[in-house]
């Protein structure tokens, strides 16, 4: 018997199962930066990678900030490479561009899964368990989804990063249960689903628009759905 839920937040709460590269690429796409999809797959990575490294993000910032920040440093990897010719003005107007699409498709999907949660939580104690940059309660405060949950364990806070099971059981140490009475609901298969099931969780996998084709044993979660909603008829 389910007791208690886990969940993620990147990839999950805040673009629906769709992964975050795709999402920004989408963005680019409908805005018209004239760079290849290579292009900005190369961007994305150098940009995730240098948030992972250097302190840029703190933990005041809102995920608004940080997605001015992340797409700044995409874009400005872009015209280094010169895979985009952009001058000031072009890049400004870019930038812009591309950070008003993502931040209200952001918003539109949050509000969504804050109605799904606020159902879920009527029932059922909620953690979150994410790999952030250290202001993931920010985050969830801009967005009120803060509420819906016991505890946040952070990544960044804790010293131990998905796809490492050490992270879930702080999770279901949190919720005060045993990982058979908990589901673990996340969009990353490797990050989120293969290590809550090594733990001994059951696991839902929210399954969206990947970063790459790769495919998965889809008999090894409990559930694979493609809207949050689903969670509620479970």
């Amino acid at each position: 018997m389910i007791k208690g839920y886990i969940f993620d937040y990147g990839g999950t709460l805040d673009t629906a199962g769709c992964h975050w590269g795709q999402m920004l690429w989408g963005a680019y796409q409908r805005n018209h930066i004239p760079v290849s999809e290579q292009q900005f797959r190369d961007a994305y990575v150098y940009a995730e990678r240098t948030l992972g490294v250097e302190p840029i993000i703190r933990p005041d910032f809102t995920f608004y900030k940080t997605l001015v920040v992340k797409i700044r440093l995409e874009m400005e990897h872009l015209c280094a490479s010169g895979a985009w010719g952009a001058d000031e003005q072009e890049f400004k107007a870019g930038h812009n561009a591309v950070l008003a699409d993502v931040y209200a498709r952001v918003k539109e999907i949050t509000a969504y899964s804050s109605r799904v949660l606020s159902k879920l939580g009527e029932h059922y104690p909620m953690v979150l368990v994410s790999n952030f940059y250290g202001n993931i309660n920010t985050v969830l405060q801009e967005f009120e989804l803060d509420k819906y949950f016991r505890d946040v364990i952070e990544s960044a806070a804790v010293g131990i990063r998905k796809p490492d099971a050490r992270i879930f059981n702080l999770g279901v140490k949190s919720l005060g249960l045993r990982p058979e009475e908990t589901m673990v609901v996340g969009d990353s298969f490797y990050k989120d689903i293969e290590p809550a099931v090594k733990i001994g969780c059951h696991s839902t996998w929210f399954k969206g628009k990947g970063w790459t084709d790769k495919t998965y044993d889809e008999t090894l979660p409990d559930f694979v759905i493609t809207d949050l909603a689903q969670l509620l008829e479970t």
